[in-house]
């Protein structure tokens, strides 16, 4: 059992790939390259469910002057080949082809969903549900499905994930009545709309979700303004959970004066407190090719989330803990600290928050709600 109130809960050594539903094609030998980013909500039991991303890679995966990237098809998944004279390798997450405008990606992992039940602390793990694991069953996600997050409303579950192909990079709604058992909506958001998560809760009868358009081209505020441009928090509000308009206000930006200025994004499924909703998001300091990667939190207006009642962008919620993945060192791959918080739970006079730590694990940090008044 996990000592303290931070700690990690979930490795890859502990993913079964035997069990991968990448054994449907791929026979040459993979590694679980980062088992992180989870989903993360309450069930019906009272347990708490990781929805773990796990990003499985070929252990050889440059052969014959070739780099190989996996690619799911209706069949079963393939291999790509890429010769290495017409890539760059500088990123062990993924490659780019030379010479190419816009910029043309390749993965060398292939990223698939597993849940993981864990007890009402989130102390222990109760079950890893393998026959439940979510694997690509689209065009629109053959490179793989992503970074889940997992919001209750009106008594079902909601599940955003990112759907990553060459068609588009995409978000994609799951929905669940049990919290396990999930089906495929299809797409809500299109091309690198990043970081969707509902609202844990109506607001005028509408649903309401963070998200984060990503792109090619931002523009500078003026001089005299408190903002920079750049990847912000927007949200979105809709009439059925799949039909999304962007609110016209702009949501939370990076600000001048503080670190983490080089893009920010949503974390946690906002909670409703007394205050208003509470939310914790990352933010990113520019530090080599990754960046330093930290949590933040904010509080919304019950009402209109739209206007922000504080905004904590300085003195970090959550950082980096190297001493949590002293043990898995030898398998880290990035360069500069990340942490990630993906989920929160009520847990009573404490919250119990979930999140990826260095693109490599599960990690479950419980923070006191006094930290949020």
């Amino acid at each position: 059992m996990p000592d303290g109130d931070d700690y990690l809960i979930f490795r890859p050594d502990q993913v079964d790939l035997t069990r991968s539903p990448l054994r449907h094609g791929v026979d040459e030998p993979t590694h679980v390259l980062g088992a992180f980013n989870p989903g993360f909500t309450r069930l019906p039991n009272g347990n708490l469910l990781l929805m773990v991303r796990v990003a499985e890679a070929l252990r050889d995966p440059v052969h014959t002057e070739c780099a190989r990237a996996i690619r799911w098809t209706p069949a079963g998944y393939v291999l790509d080949r890429h010769p290495v004279h017409r890539i760059d390798m500088d990123d062990p997450r993924q490659f780019a082809l030379k010479d190419r405008n816009p910029r043309l990606l390749g993965l060398t992992s292939l990223s698939w969903l597993l849940p993981v039940e864990l007890d009402g602390e989130g102390r222990n793990i109760v079950a890893i549900h393998y026959d439940k694991a979510i694997q690509p069953s689209a065009s629109y996600m053959d490179y793989g499905v992503e970074d889940a997050r997992i919001t209750k409303v009106d008594g079902q579950y909601w599940m955003t994930a990112c759907g990553v192909s060459a068609e588009r990079h995409c978000t994609a709604m799951y929905r669940s009545a049990n919290g396990l058992d999930y089906e495929l909506l299809g797409i809500v958001l299109d091309h690198q709309n990043k970081d969707m998560i509902l609202f844990e809760g109506k607001v005028a009868d509408k649903f309401m979700a963070l998200t984060r358009p990503l792109g090619e081209c931002y523009f500078a505020y003026p001089e005299d303004s408190p903002w920079l441009g750049g990847p912000s928090i927007n949200i979105a509000q809709s009439p059925d959970g799949l039909h999304w308009k962007p609110l016209d206000t702009p949501g939370i930006r990076a600000r001048k004066g503080t670190t983490s200025t080089q893009r920010i994004g949503g974390g946690s499924q906002p909670v409703l407190t007394p205050e208003g909703w509470m939310m914790i998001y990352h933010g990113v300091e520019k530090r080599g090719s990754v960046g330093i990667y930290r949590s933040f939190w904010a509080l919304l207006d019950k009402d209109d989330p739209s206007q922000i009642l504080r905004l904590e962008d300085e003195v970090p919620l959550i950082e980096a803990n190297p001493a949590l993945t002293a043990e898995i060192a030898h398998q880290m791959y990035l360069p500069t600290p990340v942490t990630f918080t993906t989920g929160i739970a009520d847990a009573g006079d404490r919250y119990i928050v979930a999140g990826g730590e260095a693109d490599l694990a599960c990690r479950i940090t419980h923070i006191p709600k006094e930290r949020f008044r």
